[in-house]
């Protein structure tokens, strides 16, 4: 296995260990001497910044394999899901906004394979790369703003708005190109179709 697949990997193991430092109660609500706030939003910060870098390690290194391509999704998925569940469990995020935010996250799932499974391969989109970003910042101001800087809680709530509205943004943009992508294909699969029709008639008339 390959360094950016191991980092994938690495991702999905540090999820338990999240919702553990979230949701467990700790004496003294410290780890290790630390305040479990802090101690969670390092994990998180962790995991996030392994998901730049495996794919920066896959592309710089042409690494890039099937396996990395189906497991990079999935861990990014357990990571934001598992923190923003946790979030609505500690009552720091409406439960209304997370099961958007994460509804979202299924539904783009599901098109994309019925999309592979038509033949056509929707790439990740800039308005979804954003919203990544914005998860990640307000998860973090979230967690920190729980415990020993109160003041970035409005932070975090104001972003988990922004994640919101991207999410339902990006979930448009990905069905509209989509539509595009598969009606350019079901367009490219009739034309090929009409030409060997036609030099099937064409040496039809040539033989006789």
């Amino acid at each position: 296995m390959n360094l950016p697949n191991s980092l994938t990997i690495a991702r999905m193991v540090l999820v338990p260990l999240l919702v553990v430092a979230l949701l467990t109660e700790f004496e003294r609500s410290r780890i290790a001497g630390m305040p479990k706030e802090l101690v969670a939003a390092g994990i998180f910060a962790i995991a996030s910044f392994t998901d730049w870098l495996d794919g920066y390690l896959a592309r710089r290194r042409r690494q890039v394999t099937w396996l990395g391509q189906i497991l990079d999704p999935i861990a990014d998925k357990l990571l934001t899901s598992a923190a923003f569940i946790s979030l609505v469990q500690l009552n720091l995020a409406p439960a209304w906004m997370v099961a958007i935010i994460i509804g979202r996250e299924f539904a783009i799932t599901a098109l994309r394979s019925l999309a592979y499974s038509r033949g056509v391969t929707i790439p990740a989109s800039p308005l979804g790369k954003i919203k990544m970003v914005s998860q990640v910042t307000a998860i973090l101001l979230l967690i920190v703003g729980w415990g020993p800087i109160p003041a970035f809680a409005p932070l975090g709530y104001a972003a988990l708005w922004v994640v919101m509205a991207l999410a339902i943004v990006s979930a448009v943009d990905y069905y509209r190109r989509f539509q595009r992508l598969v009606a350019a294909r079901v367009t490219d699969v009739n034309i090929v179709r009409q030409r060997r029709e036609s030099d099937r008639r064409t040496a039809r008339r040539t033989s006789n």
